[in-house]
């Protein structure tokens, strides 16, 4: 295996924001707290220690044994992280995603395995603390359409199921197998397949699957949807519902980013909750200053509540609400001992947003670090690059770029008329020169001659151009093939393509990965099979 780097800004698939980030613009310093560095996590380790209770600790770690308790068998890795986490010397670094359908596109194992390998580098630079990889289970979420497809091979698994709307985690597998698994190629690990059929509902099958993958990694999945840990929530609901504070902040950051030129990545709401209502629904919260009162829509009618009533059902049944993208990260950090959050490039933009709703709540803001990203090259596929004359760097520039170099490479002469063009030019200067003097009406006559051939030439130039093509026409499709299958629909592979269409050839992947992933080098990564 052969890995090689490049800068986030050479591939040209991410957002200046976010490369700016990584350049450490001094535009975006008030927006993050401290940078992705080793020797940063020293001062992030003594604030989150000082903050974060042993309530809190006991919370999460009796939650988290309850949760796997579930769990058939749970890898010794990750018992003796569970282990780990009662111990007030232990921290996590965390990420977080949605509970896409076998794992959904590779961005997903990506971060996973990125919080894996921080977790080891910094147990080597910080040998008296221990730290554990965290899978945020994003159970609460509740866009079906985001999670309920795959892709695989070129095609496109869906399912489509019975009851939606409500947290995705709480869904039933209805369906699924005979609409899903039952038509995916026989390669396919059985793991895949027995996370689902042995599960009740989403979230169950996705932990399982995880704890398959990357169990003897010691990684942690937690499922925030949980009675238990909704109690830590009650302190940042009531400040909600009572002032809203949460929108009032995120308006006044966005306002600060889009002055500096930057778009901000999420909207923010009056009321950044919603409500998980006894039918199995996730209704959001409206604010209706004309009624003075929060609607909430079960069975599509609303009902309105006091102020009064929604502090007291919070206090007695948090489980009940929800907190969206802007007041989720705000649990995840009050619910954990948390340094670092991986997440992808939207997801550090709209962390942006957030610090000041940190500040407010008094709750240390994470260490933001983007995930790492990659670019897998098969043996067959990697070859047909050599023979190519290309290297993976290469491939991320545009075609019609790739076109000329590998022409150049063959041999191909590279068609041009612009000389003939200009002296073209200069020859019917000449003419029109002798018929302004002669007769000038005849001027324009000139200019439409001049036209008309310049036209003809420039299709002349095209011709040309094509047959000089055509002499390598086979390298040229096998170029254009290539990009296709590194680049799906024209974009990164890691943002479609789902993890088995490498791991069926190559089941050594995710140790692969473990070994090349540097999180902290900050540079795009490409593995390219010898």
């Amino acid at each position: 295996m052969s890995v090689t780097t490049l800068r986030y800004a050479d591939t040209g698939a991410f957002s200046a924001l976010l490369t700016d980030y990584l350049g450490q613009r001094p535009e975006l310093q008030p927006y993050y707290h401290r940078f992705p560095k080793l020797e940063e996590f020293a001062a992030q380790l003594a604030e989150k220690k000082a903050a974060y209770s042993p309530e809190a600790r006991q919370r999460l770690v009796s939650a988290l044994r309850a949760q796997y308790a579930a769990q058939p068998a749970v890898h010794p890795a990750v018992q003796a992280n569970l282990d780990l986490l009662a111990q007030e010397t232990t921290f996590t670094i965390t990420t977080g995603h949605q509970l896409n359908l076998l794992t959904g596109p590779l961005y997903f194992v990506y971060k996973i395995i990125t919080a894996v390998k921080l977790s080891r580098q910094l147990k080597e630079h910080y040998p008296q603390y221990d730290f554990v990889p965290v899978y945020w289970m994003a159970t609460e979420d509740h866009d079906f359409a985001e999670i309920n497809h795959l892709h695989l091979f070129g095609k496109k698994y869906e399912w489509s199921a019975t009851t939606t709307g409500g947290p995705v985690g709480r869904l039933a597998l209805d369906g699924l197998e005979e609409e899903l698994l039952s038509q995916l190629p026989a390669e396919v690990p059985t793991a895949f397949r027995e996370a689902y059929t042995s599960s009740t509902s989403l979230a169950e099958a996705t932990r399982k699957l995880t704890h398959s993958l990357f169990g003897e990694l010691g990684l942690v999945a937690l499922d925030g949807d949980d009675a238990t840990l909704k109690q830590a929530l009650v302190p940042v609901l009531e400040r909600e519902i009572q002032e809203q504070a949460s929108n009032r902040a995120v308006q006044a950051t966005n306002a600060q980013l889009e002055a500096a030129g930057y778009k901000p990545q999420v909207y923010s709401r009056p009321l950044n909750l919603f409500f998980l209502t006894d039918a199995g629904k996730r209704e959001r919260l409206e604010y209706d200053a004309t009624q003075d009162c929060a609607q909430i829509t079960v069975r599509n009618t609303a009902q309105c509540h006091s102020q009064d009533e929604l502090l007291e059902l919070a206090r007695q049944h948090p489980e009940q609400f929800s907190p969206n993208v802007v007041l989720r990260p705000l649990y995840q950090e009050l619910l954990l001992p948390n340094l670092c959050y991986i997440g992808g490039g939207a997801e550090v933009a709209y962390w942006f947003q957030l610090k000041q709703v940190f500040t407010d709540n008094q709750v240390p803001f994470p260490i933001l670090l983007l995930r790492n990203s990659g670019l897998y090259i098969g043996k067959a596929n990697a070859g047909k690059l050599r023979k190519l004359g290309l290297t993976a760097q290469d491939i991320f520039r545009p075609l019609p770029e790739l076109k000329k170099q590998v022409g150049a490479t063959l041999g191909q002469e590279e068609i041009s008329l612009k000389e003939q063009q200009q002296a073209l030019a200069v020859v019917f200067k000449e003419v029109a020169d002798l018929a302004q003097r002669l007769d000038p009406t005849l001027v324009k006559t000139v200019a439409a001659e001049q036209q008309k051939t310049a036209g003809s030439l420039a299709g002349l130039e095209k011709r040309l151009s094509k047959a000089a093509e055509a002499k390598h026409e086979t390298a040229y499709n096998q170029l254009t093939a290539l990009k296709d299958k590194l680049f799906p629909e024209g974009q990164l592979q890691e943002r479609l393509d789902n993890v088995l269409s490498i791991m069926i050839n190559n089941p050594q992947f995710i140790q692969q990965l473990v070994a090349a992933f540097d999180p902290l080098a900050l540079e795009f990564t490409v593995l390219e099979e010898e």
